[in-house]
């Protein structure tokens, strides 16, 4: 019985260890909850962002090209006449928050 509880915990740690290792490191995905001017941008500018924000390993560069990105999205709102997008989270705050960016 007892060898039969060893290998069933050996057998669970393996497979955790396994799916671990196999894991994909966290990756910000946008989306239109958490993009800032996600409606006021196309898909292909959607996809930009998101490879830029990816590309980041500082904060303070994320947070520069984060903080161009709002200015750009305002003045957008306001072309159309329509309010400016809510600022929910700063997704830089979240990549330096995980580890992501120093």
């Amino acid at each position: 019985m007892k060898i039969i509880k060893a290998t069933l915990v050996a057998a669970f740690v393996a497979v955790l260890l396994a799916s671990t290792a196999m894991a994909k490191p966290w990756c910000w995905t946008g989306n239109q909850r958490n993009t800032y001017g996600w409606q006021l941008m196309t898909p292909q500018e959607r996809t930009e962002h998101q490879i830029k924000l990816r590309s980041f390993t500082e904060y303070n560069a994320c947070k520069e090209y984060v903080d161009e990105h709002h200015k750009q999205m305002e003045e957008r709102a306001k072309e159309k006449g329509i309010a400016p997008p809510l600022v929910r989270r700063n997704p830089c705050d979240l990549m330096k928050a995980r580890g992501i960016l120093k």
